[in-house]
């Protein structure tokens, strides 16, 4: 086979990957859709921030698990005491999963206790979804937001 020949062919195979071929026929594969929605408060008292947040699936289409990022604006401290379904991903990063999240219900309240490296007056907290479990989510409005977390241990809501 000459090298333009596989290079087409290739080609041709990714582009029909994710559909259902028939003679003659490319019909696309359904895809689900779902619009995951995140809502709760963060809490900062000198180094500590405490994220509660309960994770929402407004639908149509269930949601067998997700996962939402959590970024601060500065370091977190080294050994970090992370709920069981959370992960540090980098310096100033924690993804958590969810868990499955049926069509039109609220999750499970998903409490994320963080240190930061320093204390510090304020911080900003950049929470949005890194992975929704394979659904196409067409309203990104709802499951992103930055919030500015002031250390006066007062709730702000997001």
């Amino acid at each position: 086979m000459g090298r333009g020949l596989r290079l087409r062919a290739w080609v041709l195979s990714g582009m029909c990957a994710g559909a259902v071929l028939a003679p003659g026929i490319a019909v696309a594969a359904p895809v689900s859709e779902a619009d995951l929605a995140f809502h709760g408060t963060a809490v900062m008292t000198w180094d500590q921030v405490e994220v509660q947040l309960t994770p929402r699936n407004n639908g149509p289409a269930a949601i067998a698990d997700a996962t939402v990022r959590l970024r601060w604006s500065v370091e977190l401290a080294d050994g970090q005491r992370l709920p069981a379904r959370c992960i540090r991903e980098d310096e100033r990063t924690v993804v958590c999963g969810t868990g499955a999240l049926a069509a039109d219900a609220v999750g499970e309240l998903l409490r994320v206790p963080v240190r930061l490296r320093e204390r510090t007056s304020e911080v900003t907290l950049e929470l949005d979804t890194a992975w929704s479990g394979g659904v196409v989510d067409k309203d990104r409005t709802n499951d992103r937001a930055t919030v500015l977390v002031l250390a006066t241990g007062d709730a702000y809501a997001f």
